[in-house]
């Protein structure tokens, strides 16, 4: 069978959904809000069971989240469990009829995806490497933004689903460009909060209102994305997870690693790499990465408890 480049409208699809951490139990959400059909899977039973209460039904393996979908999303940690859900015996690729589409929504290397989309080839699968920005805020809201590497044909015909979750949708290249552009992203946002970060501390220290001050630095040049999405979370010290330091420990290493690959230079993102993977080796792991300011205070002689 060839592959159907019709829109994958919620009227006429449905979407298996692999993965229901963080990100992707509010993007069920979302997909079931519009009307698709959605049958979940995770290996955490209670993660299937809290999106059957809104309307999902449930899978107990992947060949069954799988059977009849014509698309299937899956948004896993990394490229490790990328490969063993859709590549591996029993994964996506096995069990998706031919003319599905996968939509991976993960952050994995540029070369996992190319992989992927190689073999989905073989079997007539289409394929969209489509990681996403914004954290658990933007995937409630349903306004991430997502970078999509891919055919055109097969990238509009998905249209209808990317709409349902993001709010900037772009087509960045062949596969693994989504991918590239994800890991420039995690750089940028790295970047960004380390800034934030070490602001906060010297605005402490030098016994600056420091609400006050946030708010007159983000009206300004100085303001952000992140400072808007971040700073009340640090002024209440609460580092509940969006987007934890364990994954972007792992997308400072995509971005090195890439980065090496194309003999690009990236300083300040080798930097990061090793402050992120600092407050992962003290105990910070599990936290927001914003928990960046605790490894700014460190430094800076004070004591924070793990």
């Amino acid at each position: 069978m060839p592959p159907t480049t019709a829109p994958h409208t919620a009227e006429h699809t449905k979407i298996g959904f692999i993965g229901l951490g963080i990100m992707g139990t509010p993007m069920v959400r979302n997909l079931l809000a519009a009307g698709y059909r959605v049958t979940a899977f995770d290996l955490d039973p209670a993660r299937v069971k809290s999106v059957v209460g809104d309307g999902a039904e449930g899978a107990s393996s992947i060949p069954e989240a799988v059977r009849d979908a014509d698309v299937v999303i899956t948004m896993v940690p990394a490229s490790p469990q990328v490969e063993e859900v859709i590549l591996h015996e029993g994964g996506v690729l096995e069990h998706i009829r031919a003319g599905g589409l996968v939509i991976d929504m993960s952050s994995i290397t540029p070369q996992t995806s190319v992989d992927v989309a190689k073999a989905a080839a073989a079997k007539g699968v289409q394929v969209l490497d489509a990681p996403v920005s914004g954290g658990e805020a933007g995937a409630v809201e349903g306004v991430l933004s997502i970078m999509v590497g891919g055919e055109r044909e097969t990238f509009e015909a998905a249209a209808p689903v990317l709409g349902t979750l993001g709010r900037t949708i772009v087509l960045c290249g062949p596969h693994g460009s989504g991918q590239t552009v994800k890991a420039a992203n995690q750089l940028i946002v790295a970047v960004n909060i380390q800034a934030v970060a070490e602001a906060v501390v010297f605005l402490e220290k030098s016994g600056v209102d420091l609400e006050a001050a946030l708010d007159v630095l983000n009206g300004g040049l100085a303001g952000s994305t992140v400072l808007t999405r971040k700073k009340e979370s640090i002024l209440a010290g609460d580092f509940r997870p969006g987007f934890k330091i364990d994954l972007h420990h792992k997308d400072m290493g995509i971005v090195t690693d890439a980065a090496r690959n194309v003999g690009a230079a990236v300083p300040a993102g080798a930097l990061l790499a090793q402050l992120v993977g600092s407050l992962r080796q003290q105990g910070d792991g599990g936290l927001d990465h914003s928990a960046l300011v605790r490894g700014v205070r460190r430094l800076s002689g004070e004591k924070t408890e793990v």
